[in-house]
């Protein structure tokens, strides 16, 4: 029953359990980005988190609302979600009623114009997005990383900077589907909706 489950404001530790232990992306989760954090717990215990950053990069809010690098603010993006398996499985729809919750209290600590969340084509397609009322914007475009030969042979993903000269190779980057939710009515997405 969701009136056994809880949800509170967590501190960057409290969260990195979870999600270095259940996240797919749990090889990147270390060194995760903290922000407006907010924990789903049952029994005493934390058994969900959900993160909200604000954009990785200025230059999204441009291309998804021509806005300048200055002009951030509200903009958020909704960077992990993770639940234990067992609760998962154990409440039908649980995610989306945490996230939904996770918005509202959100709204209540911060002022949100907007919030983007993506959903790895490779791992999930969205569906607790979508029952959130997020409106989907298809994939985003193919693009490539470079991946560094290590001495003893094996490929690490190159993070920044210059490739020319190093010895490694080129990769497909997963595909990821976008969900975007306004909250502001003057924002406009120039993205198409799909």
């Amino acid at each position: 029953m969701k009136e056994d489950f809880t949800i509170k404001r967590v501190e960057k530790s409290e969260a990195e359990g979870l999600l270095m232990t259940y996240h797919y992306l749990k090889d990147k989760s270390k060194g995760f980005k903290s922000g407006f954090n907010y924990g789903l717990y049952c029994d005493g215990s934390i058994c969900g988190v959900v993160i909200f950053t604000g954009f990785p990069v200025p230059e999204l809010s441009k291309g998804c609302f021509g806005l300048s690098r200055d002009d951030q603010d509200g903009l958020f993006e909704l960077s992990r979600l993770v639940l234990r398996p067992d609760v998962q499985t154990s409440e039908h729809n649980l995610a989306s009623w945490f996230v939904s919750r996770s918005i509202r209290r959100l709204r209540k600590d911060t002022s949100v114009r907007a919030i983007l969340s993506y959903a790895d084509d490779n791992h999930h397609k969205g569906v607790v997005y979508r029952a959130c009322n997020f409106s989907y914007f298809g994939l985003t475009s193919p693009r490539k990383d470079f991946w560094i030969k290590q001495p003893d042979g094996n490929l690490i993903k190159h993070s920044r900077g210059k490739t020319k000269g190093i010895d490694g190779e080129w990769r497909d980057r997963s595909r990821k589907h976008r969900y975007l939710i306004v909250f502001d009515e003057k924002l406009k997405c120039k993205w198409d909706k799909a």
